[in-house]
């Protein structure tokens, strides 16, 4: 019996777990190296959103990638029954001034989407305790959800069941293994790994953690802050600090975003919410770089920004069609390594 390829896949986000996962069923013998506590990563300091179309609408470096984003969460279904991991399809809300609303429901427009203005009553069905005082809501289906700590667990647990090892150490070269995969977001000295990691940047990103189960519902989008059940409770988020590495929460972040989320949910504004901070890796362009390195048996998978988890599905198939030397697809060039030269 021929013996089996080894792997080293860096990180244990969603990235890097859904990697491992992928490449587990290509048949290589699957080693997770991440020397953080398990569910301690940017990961797990996310809301969850499995939002293409949201992300194209509202975040300018997602606007011209819509494409590549819904093929992503296209993807979701299949390594939700292959994971355990759960996604909630109910959709999204969006709610807050008229002239906001109309904007919105123009982007939505010309991406062939529509967003649908609903009843006050359905929206606090679907939203409990959302703010009276809001001009209307809109209800977009495309976008989905998802637990960040209980997917990461499901992940995990998939991942052990198809034969991964998991270490809890940093991953400093491809060492004695076939093929390394690099899926440690921000982590430092990637680039004298694969050089190619030096197009990446960290981004340093606040949510708060609210107890308030009486509010759970579907994730609310308002102008410049979201608010969605995750773990147990409510996210609020978010901050983006590009160029910020430093890991610690600021604790003068709390106050605002605890004011933006109250816009939409009064009763947060009673809430004493527990502050965290992670950090992600981006590109100038905003995408993931996925793809070999100009360094010998090195792959690079990471750099999603803040949607690892819409991406991962894509970045594991992707990853697990270059390690096997089949057809990635067409949006492997869009995300090749070298494209930032």
């Amino acid at each position: 019996m021929s013996k089996k390829a080894t792997a080293t896949v860096a990180g244990a986000g969603a990235l890097g777990l859904s990697c491992a996962l992928a490449l587990a069923d290509a048949g290589f013998e699957v080693t997770v190296c991440d020397p953080g506590p398990p569910f301690v990563n940017a990961s797990a300091v996310a809301g969850g959103m499995v939002a293409p179309s949201f992300e194209a609408v509202l975040d300018s470096a997602a606007a011209d990638h819509f494409d590549l984003l819904l093929a992503a969460r296209n993807l979701w279904p299949a390594l939700e029954a292959r994971s355990g991991v759960r996604l909630d399809r109910t959709g999204a809300l969006a709610a807050g001034r008229s002239a906001w609303l109309h904007e919105l429901q123009a982007a939505f427009g010309t991406l062939g989407l529509f967003a649908t203005e609903i009843p006050r009553r359905t929206a606090e069905d679907l939203a409990p305790g959302l703010a009276e005082d809001l001009d209307g809501v809109l209800l977009n289906r495309e976008d989905w959800r998802l637990d960040p700590c209980a997917a990461l667990a499901a992940l995990r647990v998939a991942a052990a069941a198809a034969g991964v090892g998991f270490q809890a150490t940093a991953v400093k070269g491809r060492g004695a293994a076939d093929l390394l995969v690099l899926a440690a977001g921000a982590a430092p000295g990637l680039a004298e790994i694969a050089p190619e990691a030096a197009a990446l940047s960290p981004i340093k990103g606040h949510i708060l953690r609210a107890r308030m189960a009486d509010l759970t519902g579907v994730t609310v989008r308002g102008e410049g802050v979201y608010v969605t059940p995750a773990d147990g409770g409510l996210a609020i988020g978010a901050t983006m600090e590009p160029g910020v590495a430093d890991v610690r929460p600021d604790p003068a972040k709390a106050a605002p975003l605890l004011a933006a989320g109250a816009t939409l949910f009064p009763a947060l504004a009673r809430a004493a919410p527990e502050l965290q901070a992670g950090l992600r890796a981006a590109t100038p362009d905003g995408l993931p770089l996925v793809g070999f390195s100009q360094a010998a048996g090195v792959l690079l998978a990471t750099g999603a920004r803040r949607n690892g988890w819409l991406l991962a599905p894509l970045v594991a198939q992707l990853a697990a069609a270059l390690a096997t030397g089949r057809d990635p697809g067409r949006y492997a060039a869009r995300l090749d390594p070298a494209r930032f030269g």
